[in-house]
């Protein structure tokens, strides 16, 4: 039977983003992706101008029809939430669907770049917290990393050594993993290559036993939809039995081809990464032998 996993994201038009993005990763991958939707938007909010439709009203609407089908998921996976009114909404669809076979991804979509986003309210923070104190797995960027664990944000340009930078990133994620989290991905870690002097950007899989990097040549940009992409090819890989480390480097591997090839065609940053001519890249494993 196929797995399941509902995805609680917003839907936007334009920016191969949130919904978007990870319908096709998740699918890709044999995982069934069952969208509950918090917002509808013209374009993902990158845009200068941009029209918005917040669901969070209808969410519970969803919520109960899904109660009434009797459906199981064998994970939820979470990303953007505009506000601590749709993380409670979540907190509410987990009490009902969340069971004990059930795995729990948060994507705690906070800031980045050493910011956090201005809608991300001190209240809301905390919320955020609650939500990731709930989760299996989180996914946070080194910037949201910071914030989840009360550092400073701009360690993410002050430290640019690989060892330095990953030995805090990881007592950061251990000390997020306290409760019921069991595995972290830290995203985004940039710093220079100490023999080349390049600039390398790596993830960081952390486990309760142990902790794997994989880093890939910076390519120069930050494009919308890279986080979601990750985030869910990492969901998608718990339900069909990968590692995290093996997700985390499939994930890292086709993002790196599809921003490569953004960055050659010269297309906007808020468009987001040519990733769909990749999709392949996700379903080996469901792959028959001979084709």
């Amino acid at each position: 039977m196929t797995k399941k996993i509902a995805v609680i994201n917003d839907l936007s038009g334009f920016g191969k983003c949130s919904l978007t993005a990870a319908i096709s990763a998740v699918a890709a991958m044999g995982v069934q992706p069952c969208p509950l939707p918090t917002a509808v938007l013209s374009a993902q909010t990158g845009y200068p101008s941009y029209y918005c439709d917040d669901y969070t009203d209808r969410m519970g609407n969803i919520t109960e029809e899904w109660q009434k089908m009797g459906v199981r998921f064998d994970g939820i996976y979470t990303g953007f939430l505009s506000g601590e009114h749709q993380i409670r909404k979540v907190l509410d669809f987990l009490d009902i669907f969340c069971r004990d076979d059930t795995f729990l991804l948060v994507d705690p979509v906070m800031g980045d770049n050493g910011s956090r986003y201005p809608v991300f309210t001190s209240r809301m923070e905390a919320e955020m917290r609650a939500l990731t104190e709930r989760a299996d797995i989180i996914t946070p960027n080194l910037t949201e990393l910071c914030l989840l664990t009360g550092n400073d944000c701009r360690l993410a340009d002050a430290v640019r050594d690989e060892k330095e930078i990953t030995r805090t990133a990881e007592e950061m994620a251990r000390t997020l993993m306290g409760g019921k989290t069991k595995e972290a991905v830290v995203t985004g870690i940039r710093y220079t290559d100490g023999e080349t002097g390049r600039e390398m950007m790596g993830n960081l899989a952390v486990t309760e036993t142990g902790a794997s990097f994989a880093a890939f040549p910076f390519i120069g940009d930050s494009y919308s939809g890279t986080g979601d992409l990750f985030a869910s090819i990492v969901a998608a890989g718990r339900a069909r039995g990968d590692s995290l480390s093996e997700a985390m480097e499939l994930a890292g591997s086709m993002i790196e081809r599809a921003i490569s090839d953004a960055v050659r065609d010269g297309v906007p940053r808020n468009d987001g990464v040519e990733y769909e001519r990749y999709l392949w890249m996700l379903g080996e494993k469901n792959r028959p032998a001979d084709a």
